[in-house]
């Protein structure tokens, strides 16, 4: 069996429209105009790096892979500028010469969960997670949330229960993962640092059902729905296996062929099995 790995994507193209009409309802109705997202574009980068470099990260070579993600991220930018960027990405990307950016926000998390399908070392996933934020989240706050994005999709493609994996994400991170969902939801809004968005996405996730009551919870917080939903996905789709026909059905034709087409070949490649 072969794994798409599309729920990430397709987390993000469901949140789309709620990123800007916030909800709070779990039972929302999928949107006509929803849309694939920077989000999406991002994941797909992630994934075409690990296919051209998959050789393990060293201990102390997260500086050099850093530079082989920032490639591709400028690369796919160029193809997909219109996607919904920040003011700052953007800016990094149109500039060859920029250094090491240093944002706090979420990106780095959302791109993440690639990782945790193509390594199964948990010390090579963190610093492959390290390396894909260091272009441009160089700060602890946003390198530890992609380390938790990637390293809860490893511990739930790897069999690991609920309390398992927040146990050891509140380990890695201090997250304080045991709040019920309906007090998170209660006073949650638009914010997008890592601190205060991921841990909301990753809660979304251990109070799911499927993957997806794992997407609607995090699109139900009211905050950076495609984001959170996109985190939220990828690690439902680690921890069930399955994505239903009609989600699957809904999102397949609002994502760019070219993005597919690279999810399909990493999938081919991480997603065996």
């Amino acid at each position: 069996m072969v794994r798409r790995m599309l729920g990430a994507v397709y987390g993000d193209v469901i949140g789309s429209y709620y990123e800007v009409h916030q909800t709070k309802d779990m039972d929302f109705p999928l949107q006509r105009d929803s849309m694939f997202t920077d989000d999406s574009v991002l994941v797909a980068a992630v994934c075409r790096t690990i296919l051209d470099e998959p050789d393990p990260v060293g201990r102390f070579g997260a500086g050099a892979r850093a530079k082989a993600y920032a490639a591709r991220y400028r690369q796919y930018y160029a193809r997909y500028p219109h996607a919904g960027f920040g003011t700052m990405f953007a800016a990094w990307a149109k500039d060859p010469g920029a250094r090491r950016g240093h944002s706090y926000a979420n990106g780095a998390a959302m791109r993440a969960s690639p990782i945790g399908w193509a390594y199964d070392d948990w010390d090579q996933v963190l610093r492959q997670a390290k390396a894909s934020a260091l272009p441009t989240h160089d700060c602890r706050e946003a390198i530890r949330g992609a380390q938790a994005v990637a390293a809860a999709v490893l511990l739930a493609r790897s069999g690991a229960g609920k309390a398992q994996i927040a146990a050891r994400l509140e380990k890695l991170t201090g997250y304080a993962l045991d709040r019920p969902l309906s007090a998170v939801r209660e006073g949650h809004v638009f914010d997008s640092r890592t601190a205060y968005s991921v841990p909301p996405a990753i809660i979304a996730f251990l109070a799911s059902i499927d993957y997806e009551s794992a997407v609607r919870g995090a699109v139900s917080l009211g905050g950076d729905a495609d984001t959170q939903a996109c985190i939220a996905g990828a690690i439902a789709e680690a921890f069930y296996r399955e994505i239903p026909a009609h989600i699957r059905r809904f999102c397949d034709g609002r994502i760019d062929s070219s993005i597919r087409m690279v999810m399909r070949a990493f999938a081919h490649q991480f997603g065996q099995g």
